[in-house]
């Protein structure tokens, strides 16, 4: 049975400078070089990477055997001196994990776990199932690995433990008011594709009370719009309190097309009556990418002349 939404999350002890982070790969292999260049960023926010080699095995696009993804991902979890998990990158392959990890053993060492893409799928697994709070946000390869990837405001305050903060979307931010209206839930949600992808399995998503927030890569309007019609039909839609689209970064069908994606979006949620909100950089993304704690309580407020997302809790334990 799925956990209730009102049940407080297990919150990892907050990062600070000096800490040891943990590296892992769970899904696709990386290229060494951009993986290289995300830890030097890490250590010059002053924390201390560390990984195995057996991170750069390949098994065809995977980053090695199963078997290995897996131990990688467990041991970090136990490791005493490790305060946090960063992802390599996304690609494929978390799904295969979920049947074989021990959650006892990660919720009794709770850390911090941040990614984005197909990490959706270990992301809300852990959220529901562990409970415990988790991250959508920047990881080693991608975001680190390039200037500008990472937005340090939103990754320090939940890493912080910070409470009370927000996120605030004015004029130029690229964010848009869709639907106006304010909500309070759970902060909850990924990558589209790995959120539809989840319906019908013993991991499936728990949507009840959330404020949803999806995103995607280089899906074409009419896939966007078959996977939000999927999750509406299974009756995931029906309990959330707002939704948060991202950038929706390269999701068009042609150069010309002549409607809009938020056009598409609507149509599927506008009749949901429930505040609506789009183009918050988190995952897949052009620049700066916003850090996002699931399974806390957040308030969203979309008006006219701008977004908030604040959160009511800190995501983090000052351990």
């Amino acid at each position: 049975m799925a956990p209730s939404r009102q049940i407080d999350r297990i919150k990892p002890s907050a990062l600070r400078r000096g800490d040891t982070v943990g590296i892992v790969a769970p899904a696709s292999y990386f290229k060494r070089e951009e993986f290289e260049a995300g830890c030097e960023v890490l250590r010059q926010m002053g924390y201390k990477p560390v990984y195995s080699e057996s991170i750069f095995e390949r098994d065809l696009y995977f980053a090695g055997s199963i078997e290995r993804r897996t131990r990688e991902l467990e041991e970090m979890f136990v490791r005493d001196d490790v305060k946090a998990i960063l992802c390599a990158r996304g690609g494929y392959g978390s799904n295969y994990l979920l049947r074989r990890l021990d959650l006892r053993a990660i919720a009794a060492k709770p850390k911090i776990f941040v990614g984005y893409s197909d990490l959706t799928s270990l992301l809300t697994y852990i959220c529901d199932a562990a409970p415990m709070v988790t991250f959508h946000g920047p990881m080693v390869a991608k975001d680190f690995a390039r200037p500008d990837g990472v937005d340090l405001a939103s990754w320090q305050a939940p890493m912080e433990g910070r409470a009370n903060w927000a996120l605030d979307f004015g004029a130029g931010s690229g964010v848009k008011s869709l639907a106006q209206g304010s909500a309070q839930g759970l902060l909850y949600g990924g990558c589209l594709s790995m959120l539809a992808e989840s319906l019908g399995t013993p991991y499936e998503i728990q949507t009840e009370e959330t404020i949803l927030f999806i995103e995607d890569l280089a899906a074409k309007p009419y896939q966007v719009d078959r996977m939000l019609m999927h999750l509406k039909l299974a009756g995931k839609l029906a309990g959330v309190r707002g939704i948060i689209f991202g950038e929706m970064l390269d999701c068009i069908q042609a150069p010309n097309q002549g409607f809009t994606m938020e056009e598409v979006v609507m149509r599927i949620v506008g009749d949901l009556e429930v505040p609506v909100a789009y183009g918050v950089r988190s995952g897949h993304v052009s620049r700066q990418n916003i850090t996002l704690p699931m399974g806390v309580r957040a308030s969203l407020n979309v008006g006219g002349s701008g977004v908030s997302i604040e959160f009511l809790e800190a995501a983090t334990a000052q351990n």
